[in-house]
């Protein structure tokens, strides 16, 4: 039998930035993409794909582990020349959002190809990849990229996220505009994730089956954290949304230490933006697309727990006691485990690094 195999690279250092739909990944890749070295902000469906045609079974570990290793090259290469950069100026990942614009618009007008490899040693890029729950399935990422990687999981208050989760389980999941991986089960076409609670995912309402989504993700997450080595699981940092938007300093400077660069003025400049630090979690950036997302603005004279208690009341209007009570039990995880919304203080910020 043939082993694939990719032994040359390019890419020495890629931050993967990840998390759950509505945990605020994109306010954290534009702020790392303002860090030294660090590209702009992008995505890598073709990295998503194969780890989700790993999980489901249907390529081999060689397979998975060489397209990443192309993959995540050629972005690189791609990007060092000005390909495949997004240049739609509404879009927060575009180029024109970026803190230097020129940067990407010089490259389409420089040398390109056999100069690339030369200018890759010379400059040292830090690749920025936005990804989507995929530290619970980024086993052929680890296998591929070892050392080479950083994954800055993103972590967020259940409550905050189930809005824009539902939003997409009605309007996007099973659709055209859904570019995730499928597989058939009981003559029903079925997203990667439902794999082992087709089920339970089939009898549900949208609201509710993004509460086990969530559940399951989180369990999922968690063992393929332990799997890992020690020295693997030192690239990963995980970083409470509550946490950092009340009290950014302490974080950014973890940021900046793992990837292996330094914070810029264009950083202090890109938080600032974001509205951090902020008196409550919910004071962020009043853009069509958060809006669009679920995002509204926190109520005057509300407490931190009063919002979290009015995103409850409205889950429970549409969800059976089975699934309200599984989120009653993530969010009592979540708040013991990495945020106290009763607690004002930020002094008991902890770092969650593996």
């Amino acid at each position: 039998m043939v082993k694939l195999s990719r032994k040359n690279h390019f890419a020495e250092k890629t931050v993967f930035v990840d998390g759950l739909p509505g945990c605020g990944k994109t306010l954290f890749s534009s702020i790392i993409s303002a860090m030294d070295k660090v590209e702009l902000l992008s995505y890598s469906y073709e990295i998503e794909h194969i780890c989700q045609l790993f999980y489901l079974g249907k390529i081999q570990l060689d397979a998975a582990t060489t397209m990443i290793g192309i993959q995540t090259d050629l972005k690189l290469y791609n990007t060092m020349m000005g390909r495949d950069v997004n240049f739609r100026a509404s879009d927060l990942s575009s180029a024109v959002n970026y803190h230097n614009p020129s940067k990407y618009f010089d490259r389409l007008n420089d040398i390109g190809d056999s100069a690339i490899p030369e200018k890759i040693i010379q400059e040292k890029p830090i690749l920025n990849i936005s990804v989507h729950n995929m530290l619970a399935f980024s086993d052929p990422i680890w296998k591929s990229l070892g050392n080479r990687c950083v994954f800055i999981e993103i972590v967020r208050h259940p409550l905050y996220m189930i809005r824009q989760q539902a939003l997409n389980m009605q309007n996007m999941i099973a659709t055209a505009r859904s570019f995730s991986v499928y597989f058939e089960k009981h003559n029903n076409e079925l997203i990667y994730y439902t794999k082992g609670w087709e089920g339970k995912y089939l009898q549900s309402n949208s609201l509710e089956r993004v509460i086990y989504f969530m559940d399951n993700l989180t369990n999922k997450t968690k063992k393929a954290r332990d799997r890992l080595t020690l020295e693997f699981k030192s690239n990963i940092l995980t970083i409470p949304f509550e946490q950092f938007v009340l009290d950014s300093d302490l974080w950014v400077d973890k940021i900046a230490e793992i990837i292996g660069t330094k914070i810029t003025d264009a950083t202090k400049e890109e938080i600032k933006k974001q509205n951090i630090p902020r008196d409550m979690v919910a004071q962020g950036v009043d853009l069509d697309i958060y809006r669009r997302c679920g995002w509204v603005p926190p109520k005057n004279n509300s407490t931190e727990r009063d919002e979290l208690n009015v995103r409850r009341e409205d889950v429970a209007k549409e969800v059976g006691s089975d699934a309200l009570a599984v989120l009653d039990r993530l969010s009592r995880d979540y708040e013991n485990q990495y945020w106290n919304p009763d607690i004002k203080s930020c002094n008991s910020i902890k770092i969650h690094a593996h």
